[in-house]
C-alpha cells in the first residue's frame, strides 16, 4: 500500500467497472465524432473514465477530486446500439498525485477497446479557481 500524501490510502490493484446498454445518443453520428450508427470512441473514453473513477471513490480526502490528464485508447471493434458493454479499470501506477490505470471495454463478443488513463488528485477549491 502506498499512502497518498493527505493520508489516505490509494493502493495498486484497485478496481472499478461500469456498464452501458448502448442506445442511439452514444453513436458517433449522435455525438458528432463521425457518421455511423456504432458507439462512439468519444463515449468509450468517457465510459473508462468512469471506470477509474468508480475505482478510487470513497478513497480521496475530503475536498480532494481527480481530474483526467492523459487518455491512450484503441478502439478495436464497432458496437451496434442496443448491445451492452462493460469498462473495467484497474490502478497500476501512483507516482505523488498521478494515478496511473489501464483500462479494457468489452461485449458479449470480446475486447471492444483498450488503453490507459491518468488522474491526477486535485484540491477541488483550488483546481476549480484556475478554471477559465
Amino acid at each position: 500500500m502506498l499512502p497518498y500524501r493527505t493520508g489516505v490510502d490509494l493502493s495498486p490493484g484497485l478496481t472499478g467497472a461500469v456498464e452501458l446498454h448502448v442506445n442511439d445518443a452514444d453513436t458517433a453520428a449522435a455525438l458528432g465524432s463521425g457518421d455511423v450508427d456504432v458507439l462512439a470512441t468519444p463515449r468509450l473514453v468517457a465510459l473508462c473514465e468512469q471506470a477509474t473513477c468508480t475505482a478510487i471513490a470513497g478513497r480521496l480526502a475530503p475536498g480532494e477530486t481527480s481530474v483526467a490528464k492523459r487518455v491512450q485508447f484503441d478502439h478495436l471493434a464497432p458496437v451496434a446500439p442496443g448491445s451492452a458493454v462493460r469498462a473495467e479499470a484497474t490502478l497500476d501506477r501512483i507516482e505523488g498525485r498521478r494515478l496511473t490505470f489501464s483500462v479494457s471495454v468489452t461485449d458479449s463478443s470480446g475486447l471492444v477497446g483498450a488503453g490507459k488513463v491518468t488522474r491526477v488528485v486535485v484540491e477541488r477549491a483550488a483546481f476549480m479557481a484556475k478554471a477559465r
